[in-house]
């Protein structure tokens, strides 16, 4: 399975202007998709999504969309986890979210590769065994 990360999402469903290439994470996740691979979007992933609108209808069209996504919520293994994976990460010298932390454990957990754009996932994943899809 593939677990998506908030900054694929919101490059995917972004409004863009149709002259303008896809990105290559965007390429890849509509590919997932189209091949009806499994993906599933992190609880927290879904709120960072709906919490960066600016507009009602944005929300709603937002969320509607992800509906067709299935859900992935936190355990309470998945938040040790994450909080395993934080301090090993201080350890080593690397600061990364709380967010983020959960969002690697929650993947790790249930043996799921990560699409992600964001780069902090670059650094932790050789200290907690996290799986990125390139």
């Amino acid at each position: 399975m593939t677990l998506v990360d908030t900054s694929v999402l919101s490059l995917a469903f972004r409004r863009r202007v149709k002259t303008s290439p896809e990105l290559p994470l965007v390429q890849t996740f509509r590919r997932l998709v189209q091949e009806d691979r499994p993906v599933a979007v992190p609880g927290i992933v879904l709120q960072e999504l709906l919490s960066g609108v600016r507009t009602a209808n944005e929300f709603d069209r937002l969320q509607d969309l992800m509906e067709g996504f299935p859900q992935i919520l936190a355990t309470h293994e998945n938040h040790v986890g994450a909080a395993r994976i934080s301090n090993t990460c201080r350890q080593a010298g690397i600061t990364v979210s709380t967010v983020d932390c959960l969002i690697a454990a929650m993947a790790i957990e249930t043996k799921s590769q990560l699409l992600t754009g964001d780069e902090d996932f670059e650094l932790l994943a050789p200290h907690c065994g996290l799986r990125l899809l390139k």
